[in-house]
């Protein structure tokens, strides 16, 4: 189990509350699944409009499962941004 980093970004930051906090997960989907546990309501729903990053590589299109976490790594979660 990796300890990461997810940074939250506009909308998703506004909705956590806090711009980054730590986590223990294997995989992005065990990472997303602990911050909607710890943030239920507005924040899972604005993670349904998220794309991420993992420490800068993007996942894409990738299932969230198959995306492996690196201890130390980051996670930024990136609302969709108006204007650019």
């Amino acid at each position: 189990m990796a300890k990461v980093t997810v940074r939250y970004w506009a909308a998703a930051k506004a909705a956590a509350g806090i711009g980054e906090e730590s986590y223990d997960a294997a995989t992005l989907a065990e990472a997303l699944a602990a911050v909607r546990e710890r943030h239920p309501g507005e924040l899972t729903r604005v993670l349904l409009r998220c794309s991420f990053l993992i420490d800068g590589d993007p996942v894409g299109t990738r299932g969230h499962e198959t995306v492996r976490l690196a201890d130390g790594g980051t996670v930024e979660v990136l609302p969709p941004f108006a204007g650019g």
